[in-house]
């Protein structure tokens, strides 16, 4: 029996663990799939759909805890305004947990955590975008 077992501690300090789970919150609403161990993805997708759930009930009171909780206006804003208008019709079950086989170095279980009908483009948020040769020519020629 699991009586009086609250939570998986992922052997980290208090601090730590809500530091890691903050920034991986921050990092799935970003880019909409993360990939990490399945025991950080078991404790993740809780909090996850806790966050989406807060974000469909639209008042002033759930969007400063959003922000407490993220501690980014950029992912408490995504959560207000994107995720919000596409799981109102859904009751629960915002994120899924994806077995993705054992990490080289040590072994570990990877997982991919992601969003249910996700943004694929959301990946693609970071990255420059590749210059053409037209316009490294273009750069070449004002300069000499």
């Amino acid at each position: 029996m699991r009586h009086r077992f609250g939570y998986k501690k992922l052997n980290r300090t208090s601090e730590h663990r809500k530091a890691l789970i903050k920034n991986m919150l921050n990092s799935l609403i970003k880019y909409e799939q993360i990939t990490t161990t399945l025991p950080k993805a078991k404790v993740l997708k809780p909090q996850a759909d806790k966050i989406i759930t807060l974000g469909k009930k639209n008042n002033l009171q759930n969007t400063k805890i959003l922000a407490s909780k993220l501690q980014d206006m950029k992912s408490a804003n995504k959560v207000k305004k994107t995720l919000a208008k596409r799981y109102e019709s859904r009751k629960g079950g915002y994120t899924r947990i994806i077995k993705a086989g054992y990490r080289y170095g040590d072994n570990a279980p990877l997982a991919i955590i992601e969003f249910v009908d996700r943004d694929v483009e959301a990946k693609r948020v970071d990255r420059k975008k590749k210059e053409t040769k037209k316009s490294t020519e273009e750069k070449k020629a004002v300069t000499a």
